[in-house]
């Protein structure tokens, strides 16, 4: 099975507003780089967004280390919270409905695919590859504002 580093980083410009995501998928010493957005949406949205596109981006099974800054992404699949949202038809604990289900739903499909590992590092802390992942992030979002 391949091992694969996938790096995310989703940014957005007011919340909800202008976003944008960035992916950097690692295999073997090379690298390839991914970006994409919405004119409008939210940070978290982008965040799932590019965790979701750096894993469909894989052509078969792997073992996949996913490295992100959301504590959202993270914690909700390393804690379990988007397999019991799903579980009670999207209603968190609390009864009230969970954000995003569309996106829970591909993101633990994809999960399901793969053998993944979630680390999570601090935003905007000098991270080489979280660093690059929030610059193509928000490159696209700062396009999609002059479009606007």
């Amino acid at each position: 099975m391949k091992y694969i580093e996938l790096f995310t980083d989703g940014a957005c410009s007011g919340n909800p507003g202008p976003g944008g995501w960035g992916v950097v998928l690692r295999y073997n010493g090379h690298e390839k780089e991914l970006s994409g957005g919405e004119k409008e949406t939210t940070n978290n949205r982008m965040e799932l967004t590019a965790a979701i596109m750096g894993l469909s981006a894989l052509k078969e099974p792997c073992k996949v280390r996913l490295v992100t800054d959301s504590k959202y992404v993270s914690d909700g699949i390393t804690k379990g919270w988007a397999e019991s949202w799903r579980k009670n038809n999207w209603r968190k604990a609390d009864k009230k409905p969970a954000l995003n289900p569309d996106l829970w739903e591909k993101l633990l499909d994809l999960i399901s695919k793969h053998e993944v590992t979630i680390d999570w590092v601090k935003g905007h802390a000098g991270h080489p590859e979280n660093e690059r992942c929030d610059s193509l992030a928000v490159e696209f979002y700062k396009k999609l504002q002059e479009n606007l």
